[in-house]
C-alpha cells in the first residue's frame, strides 16, 4: 500500500461507550474471517489477534501478522486486519480489542508518579507501534485476564499493562510521518458532526446547524461528510434510526408506531418504507424474527 494509497477515505467507526467506564474492550470471534474494513475512530487501540494469520494495514504500513501479534493504533489513525487462514481450524479467527482516549492516559501520565513512564507512550503510539517479542509475552496473559474478569475490575490490569508497554524501547513505529499528518482538521470537523448527530439523530436535525457546527457551508459539509462516511448526511440520520428502531423492536413490546416516533419520524409511512428499504422487512415482520426465536 502507497502513501497515497493510505489516504484514501477510511469510515469512522463509533464505539459503543458506557460513560462510568474509562475504556472499552470486545472479545472478537469470526468463524469465517477477519474481513478488511478500512476505518479510524478517536479512540487509541490496542489489538491481540489470536489463532490466525493474514495482513495488518495501519496508515501506509502493511505487514505480516500471526497468533500472538500485539499492535496499538493511534487516533483516527485508519487502519485494519484482514485474515488469511486459521492456526486450529476448529476454532474461530479471535481478536481482543481494547480502546480508551489519548487524553485519559496522558492525564493519569502527567498526574501520577508511578505511571511517570506512560508519559509520551501516547505520542510514540500514534503512528502505531508493534511490540517486542518479550513484551508481547509479558503482555499476553495480562491482556487474557482482561477479558475474564469483569469489565469493571479491569482498570488496574489495564494500567499494569499499559505501563508495561510504555516501557518497550524496542517497539517498531509503523505508519509514517506524512500520514499521520494527513489526520488533521477535517476529522475535528466531521467529529463534531457526528457527534451532534448519534445525540440529536431522533430530532429535527437542520444542515445550517451542522454547517455551524463543522464550520462549513453547506456544500462544504455534503462534500466532507460524503468523503470521509461514505453516504449523505440524511442517509446517515435514516441508519441511526431504523437501527435504533430495530434494538427496540427486539428488545421491547412498545407499539411500532410509538417506536417510530421517538427514534425521530413523523410520518409512519416513512419510517415503513425506509424499515423495508434497509431491512428488507416490514417492522412487524422483523419483530416477529425475535418472537418466534
Amino acid at each position: 500500500m502507497t502513501a497515497d494509497e493510505s489516504k484514501k477515505t477510511s469510515n469512522r467507526e463509533i464505539i459503543a461507550r458506557c460513560d462510568d467506564l474509562s475504556w472499552q474492550r470486545l472479545d472478537r470471534r469470526l468463524e469465517e474471517e477477519i474481513p478488511f474494513i478500512w476505518h479510524h475512530h478517536p479512540e487509541m487501540e490496542l489489538t491481540l489477534t489470536l489463532n490466525c494469520k493474514g495482513q495488518r494495514f495501519i496508515g501506509d504500513h502493511v505487514a505480516e501478522f500471526s497468533d500472538g501479534d500485539l499492535a496499538i493504533v493511534g487516533s483516527n489513525l485508519p487502519h485494519t486486519w484482514v485474515s488469511s487462514e486459521r492456526m486450529n481450524k476448529g476454532h474461530p479467527f479471535k481478536a481482543k480489542v481494547i480502546w480508551f482516549d489519548k487524553e485519559w492516559l496522558d492525564s493519569i501520565a502527567q498526574s501520577t508518579p508511578e505511571f511517570l513512564p506512560l508519559e509520551g507512550f501516547c505520542e510514540r503510539a500514534q503512528r502505531g507501534l508493534s511490540f517486542s517479542y518479550a513484551t508481547k509475552q509479558k503482555a499476553r496473559p495480562i491482556i487474557l485476564r482482561l477479558f475474564e474478569i469483569p469489565h469493571r475490575d479491569g482498570i488496574t490490569s489495564l494500567l499494569e499493562l499499559l505501563r508495561l508497554l510504555a516501557q518497550d524501547q524496542h517497539a517498531v513505529p509503523l505508519a509514517s510521518h506524512g500520514v499521520v499528518q494527513s489526520i488533521n482538521q477535517s476529522y475535528d470537523r466531521i467529529n463534531r458532526v457526528l457527534n451532534h448527530l448519534h445525540e440529536n439523530y431522533e430530532k429535527a436535525v437542520g444542515l445550517n446547524d451542522l454547517s455551524e457546527i463543522a464550520a462549513l457551508s453547506q456544500s462544504g459539509l455534503h462534500r466532507l461528510f460524503k468523503k470521509h462516511v461514505g453516504v449523505t448526511v440524511s442517509n446517515y440520520i435514516i441508519n441511526l434510526r431504523i437501527g435504533e428502531a430495530c434494538a427496540r423492536l427486539a428488545a421491547t413490546d412498545a407499539p411500532i408506531s410509538v417506536i417510530s416516533q421517538d427514534v425521530g419520524y413523523q410520518s409512519q409511512a416513512n419510517f415503513n418504507r425506509h424499515f423495508l428499504r434497509l431491512r428488507l422487512m416490514t417492522p412487524r415482520a422483523y419483530r416477529n424474527t425475535f418472537r418466534s426465536s
